[in-house]
């Protein structure tokens, strides 16, 4: 489509951007000895994958004070940690002071305390809580099990309960009659539309005279994936459907209901193709059984990786403000509006994305499904005629 062209192109070339302005902010870090060190004053990797990436409070914004300190914005949650021999500890994240103190020998890692520890950065993560020693050096014998609501997990519960908020509202307004003798008026017409969207251009094609057993699986996921990718466009909110965790449990979740689903006829175009040449069912075979396992990959990379190029697309053209300041300030004001332009332009962009992502993911989960149990093509026909003749 014309909306993932453009996002491949600005990709590619905010890439390209971040790749040379990367290289001279590094080069204004080096210094020789006895000139003293620059104060290294944006850190553009650090503000997109602290947004990408799951976390222990729910970040806004970061200001500098009267006083020269940094202050945070941000709404904390609960910590609760287990160790053995520790036990479990339950605090809130603020406590951490964003990984300037220890809490109970434990401490939030920071890409600031990684360094300043000389950790690798390939065993170590930003965001992870580890045990630490009297010193406040990695306690690397302490085991540390995280049983933290972090904000991916708290930003799906909300999503889920203003979802089943919604529809228990709206079905209690169909028992009270309205919407069937009168006609339906707000979220109720609203939603009455999707679930009419979802069962004749999603359920019907695909899945024939099965449709309605389908329904509330397809409407249940098409629903929950639009509610997280528009609560993701919030800022400071966490981008749930850009989690790689996230999709996979929900393409686990098709996987098993497809398979659940199949039938012989489905096992045996897999096992022994008909009509197709022994030598080439030697090739062909291995390929079929390869198939039945990415698609449930296919359905979790595609919405993974296009809610996260958007977002770290958005925060590309914002970070650029601030890179170009860095070098320059009046390049920086300059360079503002253009920026804040694409900006919005890519943001109404990822709303229509929030909603087609939700589409794709669904219509491919029915199409799965529906190749799953489809019989031969007289008894498709026949299912087709039962449902769409009155």
């Amino acid at each position: 489509m014309a909306s993932n062209s453009i996002k491949s192109l600005l990709v590619a070339v905010f890439s390209t951007c971040f790749l040379f302005f990367s290289n001279i902010s590094l080069a204004q870090d080096t210094h020789t000895e006895g000139q003293p060190k620059k104060e290294k004053i944006f850190d553009a990797n650090e503000v997109i994958f602290g947004h990408i990436m799951d976390a222990h409070e729910f970040h806004f914004l970061t200001y500098k004070g009267s006083d020269g300190h940094d202050h945070h914005v941000s709404i904390p949650l609960p910590v609760i940690v287990y160790a053995k021999g520790k036990g479990i500890s339950c605090f809130m994240s603020s406590k951490f002071e964003h990984g300037h103190h220890d809490v109970n020998g434990y401490t939030l890692l920071t890409n600031e305390k990684i360094d300043h520890l000389g950790l690798d950065r390939n065993k170590h993560s930003a965001g992870h809580i580890v045990a630490v020693d009297a010193a406040g050096n990695i306690d690397a014998s302490v085991s540390v099990l995280d049983l933290s609501p972090t904000r991916n997990v708290v930003q799906m519960i909300l999503a889920l309960a203003l979802l089943v908020f919604l529809l228990i509202k709206i079905a209690g307004r169909y028992k009270k009659g309205q919407g069937i003798k009168t006609a339906p008026t707000g979220w109720q017409n609203t939603m009455e539309t999707v679930i009419n969207f979802v069962d004749d251009e999603i359920c019907k094609p695909n899945l024939g005279a099965k449709s309605r057993k389908y329904l509330p699986y397809i409407l249940t996921v098409f629903l929950f994936i639009l509610i997280n990718n528009i609560f993701g466009l919030i800022p400071g909110s966490a981008n749930v459907t850009g989690n790689i965790a996230f999709t996979f449990i929900l393409s686990i979740i098709s996987f098993v209901i497809i398979l659940f689903s199949s039938n012989s006829h489905y096992w045996m175009h897999i096992i022994n193709p008909p009509g197709v040449p022994g030598w080439v069912k030697i090739i062909l075979v291995p390929v079929e059984i390869l198939g039945i396992f990415t698609k449930p990959f296919a359905l979790m990379i595609r919405l993974f990786a296009n809610m996260v190029a958007g977002h770290i697309l958005i925060i590309c053209l914002i970070s650029l403000i601030f890179i170009m300041a860095s070098l320059n300030q009046y390049v920086g004001w300059g360079f503002a509006p253009f920026s804040i332009a694409f900006t919005i332009f890519i943001y109404f962009i990822e709303i229509l994305v929030a909603f087609l992502q939700a589409f794709i993911f669904t219509i491919l989960t029915a199409v799965f499904i529906g190749q799953a149990f489809e019989g031969g093509h007289d008894e498709h026909a026949h299912e087709g005629d039962e449902l769409y003749h009155f």
